[in-house]
């Protein structure tokens, strides 16, 4: 399985690295723990959008070519899987076609479900349903 964390921390780390910048040095600039960094580095942790632009600024790179690296290397690992197993790519797309007329299935029975179940107006109507009372006004005044 790709693991997008890990390719993100590891072209964040090469970039580092030819940079001969330390761990240290870049987490002050980008106002992050150096432990936190780490964790993202080594592809514990999930960096927020605001995370890594913090740090592509500290490393004085463009966010566009840090996810450019990260996409090539995604696409090479995807490819590299495929082949693992004996698939193509292309192999993979009536899996995913399949799994989109499913969801077709479902979104258009949704309104027919929808159209089925009462909504209650109010949690002690719900509360009165779920318990068998009526606690509509015909209900209470009869």
């Amino acid at each position: 399985m790709v693991l997008l964390r890990r390719i993100i921390g590891q072209t964040l780390r090469a970039r580092r690295r030819q940079q001969q910048r330390t761990l240290r040095d870049v987490s002050a600039s980008a106002n992050v723990s150096l432990g936190y960094l780490s964790e993202i580095e080594r592809g514990q942790k999930e960096a927020s959008s605001e995370l890594l632009a913090s740090i592509c600024g500290a490393l004085d790179l463009s966010l566009s070519d840090v996810l450019g690296d990260v996409t090539s290397e995604v696409a090479r690992e995807e490819r590299q899987l495929a082949a693992s197993v004996g698939l193509s790519p292309v192999t993979l797309l009536p899996a995913v076609s399949r799994l989109e007329d499913h969801r077709d299935v479902a979104e258009k029975s949704a309104p027919a479900r929808a159209e089925r179940v009462a909504v209650p107006v109010s949690l002690a109507e719900a509360r009165a349903r779920r318990s068998g009372r009526d606690t509509t006004k015909a209900g209470v005044a009869a």
